[in-house]
């Protein structure tokens, strides 16, 4: 029996060999999958930058490297906002797309008229973003208020357009071409002092970019979480995105990843006009903010940093009640009641809620909805949060040197070769798996699990294995009841 191989078997000489190995003492204790989030975007039209994907650790670099106003910027500008209150560490990769060919940009453009009568501040607000603040004096002229207000709007980098004084109005076209820009979003706000001010919202963006492209850029990353920065309209992307999800269920693969678009419809039919024609999408789901005049894959981004950092730390905890702060909720005639809340989630759809004037995260979900099962797989991003660590603790255990090429013997066989495996020892492995998810609540009865375990050598060099796992629930709904009656005297 060999116990060190330190010194060759075969050496003669005398001699001490210490050999110095790394020994896994877990014992089954589950490690947390990490997060991932990838961003699928484009950068400004007139930026010039690598189609190759590349991680990205601030908005400030995400704007000088794809322009200043991109969706890439405003989008990273939420997972990686300055003040810290992001992401975390968890890594977000930019997969960037240029504007199709033969694509167009949104463009708008506000008028003012009128005559105004005492001295005023202005500012101009474009989905949420506002300009530098600008001045119209009494009898100002129309081009004296188109020239001060396209200095206003262009001295702020983050504007996701780019103003041009026509001296008689002030032309807006959008930072990229498309029909994600069709989102852009303008007002004008200040006294009423006898200027006018008429707005031409931004239309007539056409053709999005390809998201085949970047996506062949993934490769063998676990990218967890993806941002998609085009309109929910685009289902042809929708598509694509999930085709391509569906490739990561292979068993050759399994790195699951769901993608999330913005949603912000204000009326729930509107909002479900997507989700609910795609009951089948296990791949692809919507974050919502209705009525907001965010632009929709700054609402997904934000919500989606919140989703991340929960599912980083704790994969186990649902999503219910993190605060999408730094987005601007719709009016309040706009938000969805219970009613409406359950409507939208049974159609697919994700839900929120707003309390004291901030977003709260309530159901986040896929598409994946079939109708007449109560209980849907694939519908919680929770759930899935919670297999896909499951997935990835099997991973960690069976690509490790001690079963890689391992000899394969009978249960009842003995042997002196350490690297000996039998089916015994992967059932073990599996039962001590379950026994670390269960206590990190990812998975509930893990008595039953290893009971449905089963390992057998089918062939020479082929090893089965077989589990069964319960996935824990969540607190989502909790129903009291409250009796009360009137007190009658001792």
């Amino acid at each position: 029996m060999t116990i060190s191989t330190a010194v060759d078997p075969n050496a003669r000489a005398s001699v001490v060999g210490i050999e110095e190995t790394f020994v896994d003492l877990r014992a089954g204790a589950a490690v947390a999958l990490p997060q991932r989030i990838a961003v699928f975007g484009q950068g400004a039209t007139a930026a010039s930058y690598s189609l190759d994907k590349a991680q990205v650790l601030s908005a400030v670099e995400a704007g000088n490297t794809y322009g200043f106003g991109s969706p890439i910027h405003l989008a990273v500008q939420q997972l990686l906002p300055a003040n810290g209150d992001g992401v975390g560490i968890v890594p977000v990769t930019v997969y960037p797309m240029e504007d199709a060919g033969g694509a167009i940009a949104a463009t708008g453009d506000i008028t003012p008229s009128g005559a105004q009568t005492a001295l005023g501040s202005y500012r101009v607000v474009i989905n949420n973003i506002q300009s530098e603040a600008f001045t119209i004096a009494a009898a100002a002229t129309v081009a004296q208020i188109t020239a001060a207000m396209t200095t206003a709007i262009n001295a702020v980098l983050d504007m996701p357009v780019v103003a041009v004084d026509n001296s008689t109005d002030v032309g807006l076209t959008s930072k990229w071409k498309g029909a994600s820009a069709n989102d852009i979003y303008v007002e004008v706000t200040g006294p009423s002092l006898g200027t006018i001010f008429t707005i031409t919202q931004p239309t007539g963006g056409a053709t999005n970019p390809d998201v085949d492209t970047p996506l062949a850029l993934m490769g063998t990353v676990w990218e967890t979480l993806g941002l998609n920065c085009l309109d929910i309209a685009d289902t042809d992307t929708l598509d694509k995105f999930e085709a391509f999800g569906v490739t990561r269920y292979d068993p050759l693969v399994h790195q699951e990843i769901n993608f999330y678009t913005g949603n912000t419809a204000a009326t729930v039919s509107a909002a479900t006009a997507v989700s609910n024609a795609r009951k089948s999408d296990r791949v692809n789901g919507q974050l919502v903010a209705p009525g907001s005049v965010d632009l929709p894959f700054v609402v997904a981004a934000r919500q989606l940093a919140r989703v991340a950092s929960v599912a980083n730390n704790n994969p186990a905890k649902n999503y219910n009640g993190q605060r999408a702060t730094g987005l601007t909720p719709g009016d309040d005639a706009d938000q969805w009641d219970y009613i409406a809340r359950n409507t939208a989630f049974s159609q697919g759809s994700s839900t929120i809620v707003v309390r004291d004037g901030v977003i709260e995260l309530e159901d986040i979900r896929t598409f994946y909805n079939p109708d007449g099962d109560p209980f849907p797989a694939y519908e919680w991003q929770v759930d899935n949060c919670k297999r896909m660590n499951y997935i990835y603790q099997v991973a960690l255990e069976f690509t490790q040197d001690k079963w890689r090429g391992a000899p394969l013997i009978p249960d009842d066989q003995p042997t002196v070769n350490a690297a000996a495996r039998k089916p015994k020892d992967a059932v073990t492995a599996m039962s001590a798996i379950a026994d670390g998810a269960a206590a990190e609540a990812w998975i509930a009865d893990a008595a039953f699990a290893k009971a449905n375990t089963q390992a057998a050598i089918t062939a020479p060099k082929r090893l089965e294995i077989s589990q069964t796992i319960k996935l824990a629930g969540n607190s989502n709904i909790i129903s009291i009841t409250e009796n009360w009656g009137f007190f009658f005297g001792g």
